[in-house]
């Protein structure tokens, strides 16, 4: 059956699809021997000879979705120019390339999304599904209830005034504030500098739950398969057929290295 060349890599699991667009633009792929830079391009997976970067596109009939809880220190990209680690270091017992579902940190931990399905990857990125991610943020010194109050209702940025988002004070010590903020959105550092708007400086960042997903007793570096409902639920499609590999909730773990040092508001409550 005939696909779109950017849909088609994108399902292999080789990048998002918009990268696999600009791939395309730069003259990266070629179908049958013959380069194809044109967006609107088709081709038949089951009977075309599709290359991306001179390599065989390789379709895969096993889909892998997995909840890793990344430690800080690691990039969350495939690879590196400066060489740090990668999030992929941590899944050498993955049979298949898989990779990451939007992006933390470098120096941000918890609960990260990675996968071969393309389609899934992109159905949960777009901003139009609205999927809400949780973060429990330490801050410096005391926090007061307007500074919640801003995040809350929405802080004017660099890019524009974010969301309203649901924020809550989640436990109060001595010289440390641990918050919650919960977005929808998905700008880049996006928690770090609505915190650093209303004069909060973030001493940890732990990701904790992803839509439906609960980050749960996974230790850093850990990781473990998604079970067939938990991706259909993820995805909004609690009733289509999924194949996903793997389905059991086996825990799966590699030592990460040692860390460097280095809307509404629901009312200042502890938990």
């Amino acid at each position: 059956m005939l696909e779109r060349l950017q849909k088609i890599i994108s399902a292999a699991g080789i990048t998002s699809r918009r990268a696999s667009e600009a791939m395309i633009l730069n003259g990266q792929v070629t179908v049958n021997g013959v380069v194809v830079t044109e967006l609107g391009s088709k081709a038949d997976p089951s009977k075309d000879t599709i290359t991306v970067d001179g390599k065989p596109l390789k379709i895969n009939a096993q889909r892998l979705y997995i909840l890793l809880n990344k430690p800080p220190g690691y990039i969350t990209a495939l690879k590196d120019s400066q060489g740090r680690p990668l999030v992929t270091d941590l899944l050498k017992d993955v049979p298949d390339r898989v990779y990451p579902v939007g992006r933390l940190d470098y120096n941000t931990e918890g609960l990260l999304l990675l996968t071969n399905d393309g389609e899934w990857a992109n159905r949960l990125m777009h901003p139009r599904h609205e999927i809400e991610k949780e973060y429990h943020v330490r801050v410096r010194g005391k926090v007061i209830d307007q500074q919640l109050k801003r995040m809350a209702e929405g802080v004017e940025l660099d890019d524009g005034k974010t969301a309203p988002a649901v924020v809550n004070l989640v436990k109060s010590g001595e010289q440390n504030d641990w918050i919650s903020v919960a977005i929808h959105e998905g700008r880049n550092r996006q928690v770090r500098r609505m915190c650093e708007a209303v004069s909060l400086s973030v001493v940890r960042l732990k990701r904790i739950r992803y839509g439906s997903l609960m980050l749960g007793t996974l230790r850093a570096g850990q990781f473990r398969y998604l079970s067939e409902s938990e991706v259909r639920e993820l995805a909004g499609e609690p009733d289509k057929p999924v194949s996903a590999a793997h389905p059991k909730r086996e825990v799966h773990q590699k030592s990460p290295r040692p860390e460097r040092s280095g809307g509404k508001v629901s009312g200042r409550r502890k938990q």
